[in-house]
């Protein structure tokens, strides 16, 4: 069984080479553990309570997402998706909120440093905290919740939430009699770099001490690199590497050999400038094939679009069942008698899942048409109509040979068609959002990858 492992990025500035050491490399890795089940997301809804720069929100969005994606992340083994495109996670937000001690959130770290900082400030306890900052915990839980992560990876001060959300949980799992919700587990990365920003504290906008990734280009970032503050040591005299922040970043992005023989030249008297211009052409060696990835993607926003609803689509098949079920155990149920299934007096064998099929049929101003249905039976496309039952015939038969992967599927409007040399062959039905139709699509991709195997 895999371990889902899931991680959000808050969408409120650009990505930073100690974001990248210490967050997005490590998950990226992970996320090729042919054992977990990765999860990412673009957390937007908590971006909102810490910016109101809706510019800022909106370009931070695509900067990370492309950052993620540059970075080696695969959306084919890992789902990547915007916190904003599940409307699920807001309403188990509410969901929980309902059963949330208003003691547990009182005890918040984030909550109570605002406070305690109101009153040192003979300011009113809660002048300036908003109802965003207080249920930002609720918030959380109902991230990791909505998809059961079994593990989500933070940085220490982190640690609260993911015990809040297990709180949480347990509370709803008791109070509607049933183990509804997977209780999350911390999961800390000791061996992950922290890296120390340019005057030595730990790099972070807060501090202003950042180095960008990709923002500025090799420019900026070895302009950047120039900044790091140094002792006052000449050239020629030994260098300590114990405490020293342009070894420390060194380090995060070198081989152990590599950085043994960076320590015996600064030991040796390396100078200083010098030195900068060995990390700077080091770490130029890992991020210009990332930043020549970011690049492309940034001109492309329709392809990171893509990408994200088809995510949000794997998502939602997730979320949407276990929404369904919650709103059951709370009392939000329809009013028409649900029918119990009978169990079976005998057991028998379960039957072979039936594969997608196509139904031809005649129109009556008499053109011919196709319908392509899934395995469950739903209808996922409707072909154009035909005046020659062959070209109707070449058509379907060109469909079951074609695979997902290559067909050319599109979203326009409300619907999902699918083009052969860029005419239209046949639409889905309509779908109300840019979700629905995503998932549609992968619906779509994966009958005619079915039928294409059959055809082997």
């Amino acid at each position: 069984m895999r371990t889902r492992v899931l991680t959000g990025i808050t969408t409120t500035g650009t990505p930073h080479l100690g974001n990248y050491a210490g967050a997005i490399r490590p998950a990226i890795v992970a996320s090729k553990d042919p054992g977990v089940d990765a999860f990412y997301f673009m957390a937007d809804y908590h971006a909102l309570i810490k910016a109101d720069d809706a510019a800022r929100v909106a370009a931070s969005r695509m900067k990370i997402t492309a950052t993620w994606l540059a970075g080696g992340l695969d959306p084919d083994t890992a789902t990547i998706y915007r916190q904003s495109d599940i409307p699920e996670v807001p309403e188990l937000m509410w969901l929980l909120t309902c059963v949330t001690a208003k003691g547990l959130l009182n005890r918040a770290h984030a909550y109570k440093a605002a406070v305690d900082k109101n009153v040192a400030e003979q300011e009113d306890a809660d002048a300036g905290v908003t109802a965003g900052l207080y249920m930002y915990p609720v918030l959380m839980a109902a991230d990791i919740l909505a998809f059961n992560a079994n593990k989500v990876p933070v940085g220490r001060d982190q640690i609260q939430h993911i015990e809040m959300a297990r709180d949480i949980a347990q509370r709803f799992n008791h109070i509607y009699g049933r183990d509804y919700f997977v209780l999350p587990e911390v999961q800390i990365e000791e061996q992950v770099a922290t890296l120390p920003g340019l005057d030595g504290r730990k790099m972070s906008k807060s501090y202003d001490n950042t180095i960008p990734l990709f923002d500025g280009g090799p420019k900026a970032l070895r302009e950047s690199i120039m900044k790091i503050v140094t002792d006052s040591r000449a050239p020629g005299e030994p260098k300590e590497t114990e405490d020293s922040a342009l070894f420390t970043i060194f380090k995060a992005f070198a081989t152990p050999a590599e950085s043994a023989a960076f320590a015996d030249a600064l030991h040796g008297g390396l100078g200083w400038g010098e030195a900068k211009q060995v990390l700077f052409e080091r770490i130029e060696a890992d991020v210009a094939p990332m930043r020549e990835r970011y690049d492309s993607l940034m001109a492309r926003p329709d392809d990171m679009e893509d990408i994200l609803l088809a995510g949000a689509a794997k998502a939602r098949a997730i979320a949407v069942p276990l929404l369904e079920q919650l709103r059951d155990a709370v009392g939000l149920r329809t009013f028409r008698p649900v029918a119990k299934a009978v169990e079976p007096a005998t057991t028998k064998p379960a039957s072979k899942a039936k594969p997608p099929r196509f139904a031809s049929f005649r129109e009556a101003d008499g053109s011919f048409r196709f319908r392509l249905f899934g395995a469950d039976g739903e209808e996922l496309l409707l072909s154009v109509p035909f005046a020659d039952p062959k070209a109707a015939g070449v058509a379907r038969q060109a469909l079951s040979v074609v695979g997902g992967a290559a067909a050319a599927i599109e979203s326009q409007g409300d619907h999902v068609v699918l083009l052969v040399d860029g005419a239209i062959v046949g639409q889905g039905q309509p779908y109300p959002d840019e979700v629905a139709r995503a998932a549609a699509m992968l619906r779509l991709r994966a009958a005619l990858d079915a039928l294409a195997a059959a055809q082997e």
